[in-house]
């Protein structure tokens, strides 16, 4: 470098017009730097230097300038290879370079420029000329850091609506299907207590209708006792009437309707227990009783019907304490997972009809006590199962591989909301290709009437209770 033509006063006679300087840190990579960094440092500058070439990507690193001003002529690596490096890495590419060399061929220039050069200063330089290169590579850089912090706050705030906007699809939904769910509860609940009270009128007349009956049929034997030569009018009504036939089926019929009612009793104290309406606050409940009472609700569902075969359900109940639960969620819960099961065998019990070879299509439901405080409920089926793609979005909300407006994608993100934070529980999925499914539900025996809600497995900290106390089982075959 020419230091004759660098003294501070020419310096000084060269700034006729003032540079607004500004305060950046500059990285100097040169053999010998110092002329240039002292002189850089009396305007102002603050400046690092590194005169060995192969540090140089680890000074930039360390020091995180912004800019470079790197020399050609170098022992070891030229400016060249350290250039290049610099444009290779993430970390560094975007600081701006400059090079400084006693070479002033064009030939060069264009070499720095193809390496990823901002800017060529030859050493014969005037240093007016310099400083502002060197801010317009400055102000260049500051603009740039400008628009990288505008995109990202940009995206941060895009990113921050997209979550906004879903919390709010989410929530709108769940309100939505609550308010379906309570309103679907309540006409539950309504219609069998309207069934209740006839077909309770029609069960406590059936043992007096018996007891009629058998008096009739012993008076009816008597009179044929008395008189064993019936008039030929009376003969002909007993054979037309057939009284033997008669005498035989009317006990079995009145058997018939007894235990009709006694099933339709079952049913509506299954409806009337599922839906649950005056539980809608903790209470402890067998949980054995709320999975029968699911399993009579989807029993239609179940049994054979057309080219479908019947769905074996095995039982593997373990001796399970009282369950303190929201007892019409939690039967909600079992309802979904039950309904996607059921869902998930309809291919095999179709091939099972068609070919009693094929495994029967079956759902295995296990209780057991885990621990002192907690209970296990597994339900799995022997369907041909998820691939992982699937299973890992299974609890995304909206998610559903059913057709169009046939699912919501709701039914088993609320139950993951039900178990997780209403109960402070766990649900988890496992499945693959021709390994069925198995959802494994685990509970505290005690749950926290009061408290702020845990973080759900979306990253929202909960605000929204999911409250649905009714069930349809048209409505969760669709909801899930």
């Amino acid at each position: 470098m020419n230091a004759q033509t660098l003294t501070p006063q020419k310096m000084d006679d060269l700034l006729q017009s003032p540079v607004v300087l500004s305060q950046d840190k500059i990285l100097v990579i040169d053999d010998s730097p110092c002329l240039l960094a002292a002189m850089l440092r009396k305007y102002g500058y603050t400046v690092v230097t590194e005169t060995d070439s192969h540090r140089a990507h680890g000074a930039v690193l360390d020091q995180a300038p912004d800019l470079i001003l790197l020399d050609i002529n170098m022992p070891g690596a030229d400016g060249y290879s350290v250039c290049t490096t610099l444009k290779a890495s993430a970390q560094t590419r975007d600081i701006p370079v400059i090079f400084v060399s006693a070479r002033n061929e064009t030939v060069d220039k264009i070499r720095a420029f193809q390496v990823g050069a901002a800017d060529y200063v030859s050493k014969q330089f005037q240093f007016s000329e310099t400083l502002v290169r060197i801010e317009t590579q400055l102000n260049q850089r500051r603009l740039q850091k400008r628009l990288i912090a505008s995109e990202a706050q940009a995206r941060e705030k895009s990113e921050q609506l997209t979550r906004a906007l879903a919390q709010i699809q989410e929530t709108q939904s769940q309100l939505v299907h609550q308010a379906k769910m309570s309103s679907l509860g309540q006409l539950v609940a309504g219609v069998a207590h309207e069934i209740n009270n006839p077909v309770n009128f029609v069960y406590g007349n059936l043992t007096y209708i018996a007891e009629y009956t058998e008096h009739l049929m012993e008076l009816l034997g008597l009179y044929q006792q008395a008189l064993p030569e019936p008039t030929p009018e009376i003969e002909e009504k007993i054979e037309e009437v057939d009284l033997e036939f008669i005498e035989a089926d009317l006990p079995r019929l009145v058997g018939s309707m007894r235990v009709g009612t006694e099933r339709i009793q079952e049913i509506v104290r299954s409806l009337r227990n599922f839906s649950r309406l005056d539980e809608s606050d903790l209470k402890s409940v067998d949980v054995h009783q709320g999975l029968e009472n699911t399993l009579v609700i989807l029993q239609h569902r179940l049994k054979a019907s057309g080219d479908r075969a019947e769905v074996n359900i095995v039982r593997s109940y373990g001796d399970l304490p009282l369950l303190e639960c929201y007892a019409g969620q939690l039967n909600q819960v079992f309802t979904n997972i039950l309904a996607n099961s059921i869902d998930a065998l309809a291919e095999k019990r179709k091939q099972a009809s068609d070919d009693g070879a094929v495994e029967a299509p079956q759902i295995t439901i296990e209780t057991k006590r885990v621990g002192l405080d907690h209970i296990r409920v597994v339900i799995a089926d022997n369907g041909e199962g998820m691939p992982e793609s699937v299973r890992n979005r299974v609890f995304d909300p909206f998610f559903t591989t059913k057709d169009t407006g046939v699912g919501t994608g709701l039914g088993m993100s609320i139950s993951y909301q039900i178990v997780t934070e209403r109960h402070r529980g766990q649900l988890s999925c496992e499945s693959g290709l021709g390994q069925g499914t198995r959802f494994e539900i685990e509970l505290p025996l005690r749950a926290a009437k009061h408290g702020p809600m845990a973080e759900n497995r979306y990253g929202n900290t909960g605000s929204q209770a999911v409250t649905p106390i009714g069930v349809s089982v048209g409505e969760f075959q669709q909801a899930s």
